[in-house]
């Protein structure tokens, strides 16, 4: 049966009323079901509303490398030597164009302009421009795409990253990853179908919260919502049997809780309640499945290495990484490494050095890694944050100091394998990174893209709620070709 048709036959008329009007049922649910509703559908027979992909797709899984607080392109890949002449000197308006600012810079009087202190070269067959920042990176400029003309027109941080995690600055609507689990559904029984981890970070700095919105279902089936995993202790929270409860024990307590559910799915016809009963199911299999999955002792010296010290260290960007290849190596289909401290409002020369060091050697590895696994071209890598840095200062400025306010008009993102073009730059900003010049790409434009390399057309993954059509991209969305083989 369809699967859109069996969810409304599933709905008696108590549950349609209790999740309609005020939306009082499904506030309930989620209060009773906690963090049990924010795991993934496990079913072996699940292949998501499509049943299949709407065309043949180049990648099978997605590794989403997100760097929370908006990393400086500037300092990082887009190279502009024309600053150095024009340091300390006011932004032109012709620039700048009456564009709206942060609070956090709105009342300066001046817009000093804050060349990058950090050396560029070009590397690769076609001379993608890197700084010194990022010596790992580079040595992976012939895999990569760089993109340097993403856009958005949220300026704050919570809108922003809500904004490139689901298509809108609300919160309330369905994250990138339960999108792809709903309409592609699970490729492994024993992990859910979207995985999220989240990094520690080196710079000595406060960091913008990530809220669990940012990976949930919205009012998708709440089975498509990402799951967390821990860095320390459980790696999810009371997936270890307490002393003295035996998997025998588990099992019987798992067909109970199983048959009462089943009870109250009688009485009710909650499709929720379905999802808690396969939950449970979930959390019993990876009991097993965790556990392998963290153990990185069968690791060969060489791949470790590759990752480099940090490896050793859960919960580090680079540890992360390696986690992150062994979820896509069991076919988990989107896993999603967060790492914060990239809000570098000042001291972002010093910070932003700790912070490459966290992510560089690790990135280039992980391409390596999946490379010589020969899984770099079913698996789409993305790298990027939520908006860009201004080129003008944020309050003191020195040769050797500076700080940069948030900047959405342009920012740099790369991709990797999965159909996408490697080696290559795209579009152009013009000399102060402020505006772009050449081949714009709106973050709906980013997402499209990335589902298409799925196999999804965007404009036919949609969930009707509330009386709409919703869909990752809205109502926007064109697909970059010039990125794709």
């Amino acid at each position: 049966m369809d699967p859109l048709i069996e969810r409304r036959l599933l709905q008696s008329r108590r549950h349609f009323l209790g999740r309609s009007a005020t939306g009082i049922g499904a506030a309930a649910l989620a209060s009773l079901l906690g963090s049990e509703s924010n795991a993934a559908s496990t079913s072996p027979e699940d292949l998501g509303v499509l049943g299949k992909p709407h065309f043949a797709p180049k990648a099978k899984r997605i590794i989403y490398l997100f760097m929370s607080g908006a990393p400086s392109q500037l300092d990082m890949y887009d190279y502009k030597p024309k600053m150095n002449e024009l340091f300390d000197t006011d932004l032109p308006e012709s620039i700048r164009m009456g564009q709206r600012l942060t609070t956090m810079t709105s009342g300066q009087t001046r817009f000093p302009i804050a060349p990058s202190t950090f050396k560029f070269a070009q590397h690769g067959t076609n001379g993608t421009w890197m700084s010194e920042l990022l010596p790992h990176t580079a040595t992976i400029a012939d895999d990569i795409a760089v993109i340097k003309t993403i856009h958005t027109e949220a300026i704050n941080h919570d809108p922003a990253i809500t904004y490139i995690q689901t298509g809108a600055q609300i919160p309330g609507r369905p994250s990138m990853g339960a999108w792809l689990s709903y309409g592609l559904g699970s490729m492994n029984q024993d992990l859910p179908s979207f995985v999220v981890l989240t990094s520690s970070w080196s710079a000595k700095r406060d960091a913008q919260a990530l809220y669990e919105r940012l990976w949930g279902a919205g009012f998708l089936p709440s089975r498509h919502a990402g799951v967390a995993l821990r860095s320390a202790g459980d790696p999810v929270l009371y997936l270890s049997n307490p002393p003295g409860v035996s998997a025998e024990i588990r099992r019987k307590m798992l067909d109970g809780v199983a048959a009462l559910n089943q009870r109250q799915f009688d009485a009710i016809h909650d499709p929720e309640i379905s999802t808690r009963i396969a939950q449970y199911e979930m959390a019993y299999r990876m009991q097993t499945s965790v556990p392998e999955l963290g153990d990185v002792s069968q690791e060969s010296e060489h791949t470790l290495n590759m990752y480099g010290p940090d490896v050793h260290k859960p919960g580090t960007f680079a540890a992360n990484c390696l986690l992150a290849r062994r979820l896509a190596e069991r076919d988990v289909r989107f896993v999603q490494v967060f790492i914060r401290g990239w809000d570098q409002h000042g001291n972002l020369p010093n910070d932003i050095r700790a912070q490459c060091g966290d992510i560089d050697q690790a990135c280039a590895a992980l391409i390596n890694d999946l490379k010589q696994r020969g899984m770099l071209e079913d698996t789409l890598v993305v790298w990027g944050g939520e908006f860009g840095r201004t080129i003008y200062c944020q309050g003191g400025l020195t040769r050797t100091n500076y700080g940069r306010d948030h900047h959405p008009r342009c920012f740099t993102v790369w991709m990797a394998g999965g159909g996408v073009k490697p080696g290559i730059t795209y579009g152009e900003t013009d000399d102060f990174s402020y505006n772009i010049i050449d081949k714009p790409v709106h973050i709906h434009d980013l997402n499209a893209t990335i589902l298409h390399c799925l196999g999804i057309n965007h404009e036919r993954l949609t969930y009707r709620f509330q009386g709409r059509d919703f869909r990752l991209t809205d109502v926007h969305g064109k697909i970059v070709n010039g990125i794709l083989m």
